[in-house]
């Protein structure tokens, strides 16, 4: 019994070896196959960019980055030239009221009958005057010019019409009246001159002429 028992043990102690040696050739087979998986990977990843892919790459993102750079050089050399342009414009149109209140200073005088025909009156608008022609003189030496409209055809890019006035001797849309003058400053608009233009006489009111002309010639 003693030597049964003996070999047994012996049995067992020649299995555990092997079973060790399985273990082992196991965690060695998983080993080789995360090291394989890795190359493989690694591999990959180097035919997804090659050096020349890398500076093509390079090279465009260079070209955008100075691409963007000329543009918003660009947009503020014109955002500058446009400051120093047009940087009055604000201050321009406001000063526009000097000389509407010259004129309707004028027109206040003019209307005042106490004055009419007076020294005092004549003197005052001549003062006017020179006040008006030398505030137009120093507007125009700073491109601000006045918008010649009376006689000419209306032009929506300088003239807004305010009334329409029947008039037979014009063309209908001839600017006949000037309430408000208008002024450019360079090229751009500053204020449209507001005006009056004319209109062909209705028929019904061509009717009303001639009977009032036939009740006269009776």
């Amino acid at each position: 019994m003693e030597k049964e028992e003996n070999q047994n043990n012996t049995m067992k102690d020649n299995n555990e070896p092997d079973k060790e040696a399985t273990k082992a050739e196991e965690t060695l087979n998983t080993e080789d196959h995360d090291g394989a998986d890795q190359n493989v990977e690694l591999k990959e990843n180097a035919k997804e960019t090659t050096p020349e892919e890398k500076i093509t790459e390079l090279e465009d993102k260079v070209a955008r980055t100075f691409a963007e750079m000329e543009n918003q050089r660009r947009r503020f050399e014109k955002e500058k030239e446009e400051a120093f342009e047009y940087g009055g414009y604000s201050f321009a149109k406001e000063a526009l009221n000097l000389i509407d209140n010259l004129e309707r200073s004028k027109q206040v005088l003019e209307s005042d009958e106490k004055l009419k025909d007076t020294e005092a009156l004549k003197k005052s608008l001549e003062h006017l005057d020179i006040i008006k022609k030398d505030t137009i003189s120093i507007f125009e030496k700073n491109n601000i010019k006045a918008i010649e409209s009376l006689n000419k055809k209306l032009d929506p890019n300088f003239h807004q019409a305010m009334i329409e006035i029947e008039d037979n001797t014009k063309e209908p849309g001839t600017i006949i009246q000037e309430i408000q003058k208008g002024f450019t400053i360079k090229d751009r608009l500053l204020r449209p001159s507001l005006v009056g233009v004319s209109k062909k006489t209705s028929k019904k009111d061509e009717k009303t002429e001639e009977n009032k002309q036939n009740t006269e010639d009776k």
